[in-house]
């Protein structure tokens, strides 16, 4: 009984975090939440403690379904240019196939909540760490293996390309057109250098 109540409170949770990424926080109602989520308010009460409780849920959520996926697929691989690249394309393809202009939780946590919620911004950064911890340990071995320019610190590099996947996020959520989206993460990957020449 315990088991089918989890699998329940997992699909609420999943169902919560696709209504505050269409309307926000601000924007979804408890009325909006328990529609989506098929249990009554009194339920997403009991199981989250408010509104608030459910939106960190929601955060933890979205970091397990987008960011934990970006970095184990960092962590595997071992050309750092190929797979960085693969990031950023992905990002593009899923921004792109979505079709409904649903903003990233993550950037709209950060405009909404962060300024005045601590417990939102520790989730935030440790998303946006996580990936960006990731991206610096391939940069660092890319860089030992030649495959990646040294003129920039891997951690520079790290910073700027998790800043521009979000960045990406931000303006498919205005226009989620591939091509232009692929010009930008192209402009993004350049900063990883000519791929090395074979001598």
């Amino acid at each position: 009984m315990a088991r089918t109540r989890e699998f329940d409170l997992d699909a609420a949770v999943d169902a919560a975090m696709e209504v505050f990424r269409r309307k926000g926080y601000e924007g979804a109602s408890m009325r909006d939440l328990a529609e989506a989520t098929g249990l009554g308010s009194g339920s997403l009460y009991a199981a989250f403690g408010s509104k608030d409780g459910l939106y960190l849920a929601a955060l933890d959520r979205y970091r397990q379904r987008y960011a934990a996926p970006l970095v184990e697929m960092l962590r595997a691989g071992s050309d750092a240019r190929e797979v960085i690249r693969e990031v950023f394309v992905g990002v593009v393809d899923d921004i792109a196939g979505d079709g409904r202009r649903l903003a990233c939780l993550i950037v709209g946590a950060s405009m909404e909540r962060a300024q005045h919620d601590l417990r939102v911004v520790d989730r935030l950064r440790s998303t946006t760490q996580s990936i960006e911890l990731a991206l610096y340990d391939l940069l660092a071995e890319g860089q030992l293996r030649g495959q990646i320019p040294t003129d920039r610190s891997a951690s520079d590099l790290a910073s700027f390309l998790v800043t521009s996947l979000q960045g990406l996020r931000v303006m498919g959520a205005i226009n989620p057109d591939r091509a232009a989206l692929m010009r930008s993460a192209e402009v993004a990957l350049s900063c990883l250098g000519e791929r090395p020449t074979a001598r």
